[in-house]
């Protein structure tokens, strides 16, 4: 059994050119990585691995070049800057594989930085909002370092560590990082309506957080017997299983319950997950398996994208060669959807910038990475419109984009049209 130590004396057990993980999203153990952070000049070429996390990641700033190296699977705007000047690096993979990496020892793990719940009477901590990553990572590393802190909800599902299994125990009382979303603006509500246009009752959800998955739920209030079985979820749900809307009656998967792997939001979702047993957080190599999620009924996966070409091609974790996200869980999901029976996977985003530049283009910028490619591409949506692309060969799926594109850069897009399939 772990024992108690100050967060100082913990983190010395951290070495050089050591692979560290830390527990990722709202659940950042700050406390551990301020501890860590303290012993830079003793340090050098520590690998900080992670998926996104919320906060300041005090470990990539320049100072600290020599004694941390940032190595993620997601590109927060926290290491963007760090990833893209060469501080740090970024590793393309689908969420579900990111357990992978660990358990066959591609990423070896030495130390893991977890967030964790006060033990129950049978000594197990829950992994709380974040089981992503932190569930291999707990399995796998050398030394376990837990913050144990009361402020993190207990969820049901997969989450959990023994007392047993943590070296070090550091106690916390820091409140979790929250994320208040702002309410959709008009272009934001007429993405979400023409989504919903695509949402059958008994459907199983899969959506993100932010403006446009807010604005899809809020259009979702007459449907019936929706489940959830997502990556990832926010507020927007909480008042969608309350009223009934969401009740996973038609789900395969483990019917009646909202299965997820993390959550993001205020602190009324957390007091929502706290200790409720119809919200299971479980393994994402299980969550996001594709094999999994097509078993649900007619899952509707909404997914955004920064831009897409007018072949279908979606680019989602880069701006050119600017790494902006990451893969994520996109193309578990738009998979999962097209193969589950009545599913429909969706890439909804506005169709041009706030700097009134399209996101509906010709070509991809040159280094842009392609996320879900267009054979995997099924709807596009954006505020004029949906655009059904399955099926359809490149000059047709062109017409289609171009119908659903900002009616400023439809001339534009016409004549690269013509330019390339003479119609």
């Amino acid at each position: 059994m772990g024992v108690f130590k100050s967060a100082e004396e913990a983190a010395k057990l951290i070495k050089s050119n050591d692979r560290v993980f830390i527990h990722g999203v709202n659940a950042v153990p700050f406390k551990l990585i301020d501890a860590m952070v303290g012993r830079a000049s003793e340090l050098r070429n520590v690998e900080i691995v992670h998926i996104h996390t919320e906060g300041e990641a005090k470990y990539t700033k320049p100072e600290y070049a020599e004694s941390f190296h940032v190595n993620v699977f997601f590109v927060g705007s926290n290491v963007r800057k760090a990833v893209n000047e060469g501080r740090g690096d970024y590793i393309p993979v689908f969420l579900s594989d990111v357990p992978g990496l660990m358990r066959k020892g591609i990423l070896p793990i030495d130390v893991a930085l977890l967030n964790v719940s006060p033990p129950d009477k049978h000594g197990y901590c829950s992994m709380g909002v974040s089981v992503v990553g932190a569930l291999p990572a707990a399995e796998t590393a050398k030394f376990v370092i837990a913050q144990i802190n009361p402020n993190m909800p207990r969820t049901h599902g997969a989450g959990f560590i023994h007392v047993n299994d943590i070296d070090v125990m550091v106690e916390n009382n820091d409140p979790l990082p929250e994320q208040i979303i702002p309410e959709p603006n008009e272009v934001e509500m007429r993405i979400g309506r023409f989504c919903t246009e695509l949402v059958e009752d008994g459907a199983t959800l899969q959506m993100g957080i932010g403006a446009i998955p807010n604005a899809v739920l809020k259009s979702l209030v007459n449907h019936k017997d929706l489940g959830i079985h997502t990556e990832m979820f926010a507020d927007g749900v909480i008042d969608l299983v309350e009223s009934g809307v969401i009740n996973g009656k038609k789900k395969v998967k483990f019917p009646g319950k909202v299965v997820s792997g993390f959550v993001m939001g205020s602190k009324r979702v957390y007091d929502f997950i706290d200790d409720n047993p119809s919200i299971a957080m479980l393994d994402i190599e299980y969550v996001n398996s594709t094999k999994v999620i097509k078993q649900n009924p007619k899952v509707t996966a909404i997914n955004s994208a920064l831009e897409i070409d007018i072949t279908g091609q979606v680019c989602a974790d880069s701006i050119g060669t600017y790494h902006y996200s990451g893969v994520g869980g996109q193309m578990d999901f738009i998979r999962g959807a097209a193969k589950s029976e009545g599913g429909k996977p969706i890439i909804a985003l506005p169709s041009q910038t706030n700097k009134g530049i399209s996101r509906i283009v010709p070509f991809l910028k040159q280094g842009a990475g392609v996320v879900t490619t267009r054979a995997h591409v099924n709807y596009i949506v954006t505020e004029y419109g949906i655009a059904s692309l399955y099926g359809k060969n490149l000059s047709q799926r062109a017409k289609a984009m171009i119908e659903i594109a900002h009616p400023d850069h439809r001339e534009e897009l016409e004549r690269a049209v013509f330019e390339r399939f003479r119609i």
